[in-house]
């Protein structure tokens, strides 16, 4: 290593470390991001990618590239002892901007190492922690690196290395949860049936009694007919070499791929004899492995200076493709606080938010995977279950950040719109000054990686005195956030102009989108964090009311 000093150092470089990474610095924030691996693996691991994911790297300026490369994915055709049966569609809202996709895990951590070495920052592999010791303000991190061992101090430190984490074990962090004892094959291969594509396949074989005894779950990838699929190993007489590929002993507890020789096309193709709906050939073997599935949770996000994230701190079964998304967006919701802490604008307790935020979605998600897997169905309406798949309705309400019940007169804790805590929407049908064309809400929220004051106006006839209060309530925030906010007023579509005097960046809903996704009141204020939640509604903000809420975030 060239230096012995780093702001702070990550972990491990699969998609949640190089999310986090990528994020910092966006930000500014000196990063170092170190893998034990040599080079990337070149596997088709995590494939599901979910709307909210998308809308993470809308904002980081990356899903123009992975929108290029990923495939549609429509919904899911099952069958039963190989008749068909329900016909799942990913159908989801017209306001939502993102549907769910299909994309390889070594392509996704291409895409992220690429737009990570535009801020001049690359995996440092073959590097492998040893041993971590905190002090006052600092982290000493003890290093086995392909020059020799090394040192490195740094602020934090933040372990994104999976679910075998050397970071989680340095900190003494528990990670109680149990283990299913089946084991499973995946292949990425390509097949000659006629099924639509775009839709994953989902075959079950049920036993005497009902019960599913052998499964087959096929994720479409792209490619011709290519799919990841995922199928039981066979026990008993019909046990084959890659049943027992992964070397374990007998009653071996693990999460994640095995080593040795994986199954090969034979081993694939017998199961798509005995489950396949119809008569199909295998071919084209990129990779297979063995894998085994866990469930498991931190109790600690957080331990001084060094935090969790990712496969480090929640494993669960691969249902509903949950588990790379959550750790992406344990990534996003850190890297901001990090960054402001290191700013030194961070109020005491932000660094706190992390754990009591993203804790219980990670609780929340390995239940519920949980269930799934052993055969649980939602009882929730199935809008509601996409909407959740897709964790667009991940929520951070009553947390230490928000404010829906204190002094400052938060509202929407029951009225129409979102309240503080939910993701914000996005709107279309907004007008600017200097646009022919029609934007987004999200493109005015991604312009810098900042909190964003919404201002709504509506169509009032006290111009100039409703810009002198929208410029008091700019001040008072940008001041408040070290200057770390944006401030936009959306505009009534029935306001026949921007109030006279107005020199604050604007927009007009004349969709209405905005009226209809936000429910404002005319003067109200919306304020978005920079992971693009809602921190706080004022229905009639003050100066001091906004002062007091940035108060919870920043010095």
């Amino acid at each position: 290593m060239a230096d012995t000093e780093t702001e702070v150092l990550v972990v491990g470089a699969g998609p949640v470390g190089l999310t986090a990474a990528a994020e910092l610095r966006r930000r500014g924030v000196g990063c170092r991001i170190v893998d034990r691996l040599d080079r990337p693996q070149p596997y088709a691991k995590a494939v599901g990618i979910q709307p909210r994911t998308l809308e993470v790297w809308e904002a980081m300026g990356l899903v123009g590239r992975v929108l290029d490369e990923a495939v549609p994915l429509l919904g899911q055709l099952t069958f039963v002892d190989g008749e068909p049966g329900p016909r799942l569609e990913l159908d989801l809202p017209a306001e939502v901007p993102y549907r769910f996709a299909a994309l390889p895990q070594d392509t996704t951590e291409r895409l992220l190492t690429e737009h990570l070495a535009g801020f001049g920052t690359r995996v440092e592999r073959g590097t492998e922690l040893l041993g971590l010791d905190q002090g006052d303000d600092h982290v000493r991190a003890e290093l086995a690196t392909p020059d020799g061992p090394a040192v490195l101090r740094a602020r934090y430190v933040l372990g994104c290395d999976g679910a075998h984490s050397r970071v989680r074990r340095a900190i003494g962090v528990d990670f109680a949860g149990d283990a299913f004892p089946e084991r499973y094959m995946l292949g990425d291969v390509e097949v000659d049936w006629d099924l639509p594509g775009g839709y994953g396949v989902r075959c079950l074989r049920r036993s005497g009694d009902g019960a599913p005894d052998d499964v087959l779950v096929c994720i479409p990838l792209p490619g011709h007919r290519r799919y990841r699929m995922s199928m039981l190993v066979p026990s008993g007489p019909e046990d084959t070499a890659a049943g027992a590929a992964d070397g374990a002993a007998a009653g071996e507890v693990t999460h994640g791929l095995a080593g040795g020789r994986g199954p090969g096309l034979a081993d694939i193709q017998a199961v798509l004899d005995r489950l396949s709906p119809r008569p199909v050939t295998a071919g084209a073997l990129r990779w297979s492995s063995v894998f085994r599935i866990s469930h498991r949770l931190a109790d600690r996000y957080r331990v001084g200076r060094v935090f969790l994230a990712g496969d480090a701190a929640h494993i669960h079964p691969p249902t509903g493709a949950q588990g790379m998304n959550t750790g992406v967006q344990d990534a996003y919701n850190l890297a901001w606080k990090l960054a402001l802490a290191l700013r030194g604008a961070a109020a005491e307790g932000l660094l706190d938010s992390y754990h009591a935020e993203r804790h219980p979605v990670g609780a929340e998600v390995v239940g519920r995977t949980v269930r799934h897997a052993r055969g649980e169905a939602d009882t929730d309406d199935l809008t509601t279950v996409l909407l959740r798949q897709a964790q667009l309705l991940v929520n951070y309400r009553g947390g230490p950040l928000g404010d829906e019940d204190d002094a400052t007169g938060a509202t929407g804790a029951t009225g129409p719109g979102p309240r503080a805590g939910d993701r914000a929407p996005d709107c279309t049908g907004l007008e600017r000054p200097l646009t022919a064309f029609p934007q987004r809400l999200f493109d005015l929220l991604r312009a810098r990686p900042h909190h964003t004051l919404l201002l709504y106006a509506g169509a009032g006839a006290d111009g100039a005195a409703r810009a002198e209060r929208l410029h008091a309530l700019a001040d008072a925030a940008r001041a408040a956030a070290h200057g770390l906010l944006d401030v936009h007023v959306v505009l009534a579509g029935d306001a026949p102009a921007p109030p006279e005097g107005l020199l604050l960046p604007y927009a007009r809903d004349a969709a209405g989108s905005f009226r209809t996704a936000y429910a404002p009141a005319d003067g109200e204020a919306f304020l978005v964090r920079p992971d693009g939640y809602l921190a706080t509604r004022l229905p009639d903000p003050t100066p001091a009311d906004l002062t007091a809420h940035l108060r919870r975030t920043f010095r």
